[in-house]
């Protein structure tokens, strides 16, 4: 198995893609710390996991918390080798006349600060031992510029910069930093992502369900015609958590479907959306 006897924090571990990384993780051999606010659905994930699962409800934003759960989980399990932040925060939509300045840079600063924090708190467990993998989340809202997507599309691109950037701190201590770069993943908004909520007012604006508006995008704004499911995001994060992704740092998957190359065309199409 891919990830055999590999010890793995996710923070987000109740959501959908957090979840869903976390199943993915425990079938490829890996025990699996869940971390999150909500201890009804990190219960919900760990008992489909069963023993290979631990849950600890904690918030990402608090620095202290952070840090004394991955010493808990490092002095329990003898160390980490992976952690996943997929840690989400709903946001406001909008054209910046109608949002407050505190509404726009509430995602860029739940985003960075969560991914900082527990960068911080697992990477010196890490570097201990010279080895592990620390994996970051965007979205494809990172490549393209439209009205409304100011502070969601700002947080993804800067997340995926303090990828870069954290690569290169931590690469001499022989830690991999990768960010994967999923978009509007039908079956997590079905499961219960925030994203729905999200995507409810564009669905509703274009006289359409999520599910309907999600199929179009998927047709008209990727290069496969389709949109990620959970389970492809998944397993490319038990490859990229892996040794055979060894040579692989500072990196962005992008696994759109190609949204990212149609960015700029995908950008305009929503314009008349929010108009």
């Amino acid at each position: 198995m891919m990830l055999e006897d590999k010890t793995a924090v996710i923070y987000g571990g109740g959501g959908a893609i957090g979840g869903a990384v976390a199943r993915a993780f425990a079938r490829a051999g890996a025990h699996v710390y869940l971390a999150g606010r909500s201890r009804a659905r990190l219960d919900a994930v760990a008992n489909d996991i069963g023993d290979a699962a631990d849950v600890a409800e904690l918030d990402a934003l608090d620095e202290r918390a952070v840090a004394e759960h991955a010493d808990a989980v490092a002095a329990d399990a003898g160390g980490i080798d992976i952690a996943l932040n997929a840690v989400s925060f709903p946001y406001a939509q909008g054209r910046l006349a109608d949002l407050a300045v505190e509404e726009v840079m509430h995602p860029i600063d739940c985003f960075l600060r969560s991914n900082l924090i527990t960068a911080k708190a697992t990477a010196r467990h890490m570097t201990a031992r010279r080895s592990g993998a620390i994996l970051t989340l965007s979205t494809a809202g990172s490549r393209f510029a439209r009205p409304g997507n100011l502070g969601f599309g700002t947080a993804c691109a800067a997340v995926e910069q303090m990828t870069q950037r954290l690569a290169a701190e931590l690469g001499p201590g022989g830690v991999r930093v990768v960010c994967l770069r999923p978009h509007a993943i039908p079956d997590a908004a079905a499961s219960g992502s925030y994203t729905g909520e999200v995507f409810a007012p564009l669905a509703a604006a274009a006289g359409v369900s999520v599910e309907q508006m999600l199929a179009r995008w998927g047709e008209d704004q990727t290069l496969l015609g389709r949109l990620p499911t959970l389970a492809q995001v998944a397993d490319a994060a038990v490859f990229l958590a892996s040794d055979r992704a060894g040579a692989i740092t500072g990196a962005v998957l992008d696994l759109s479907c190609g949204n990212a190359v149609r960015a700029q065309q995908f950008g305009q199409a929503l314009v008349g959306v929010l108009d």
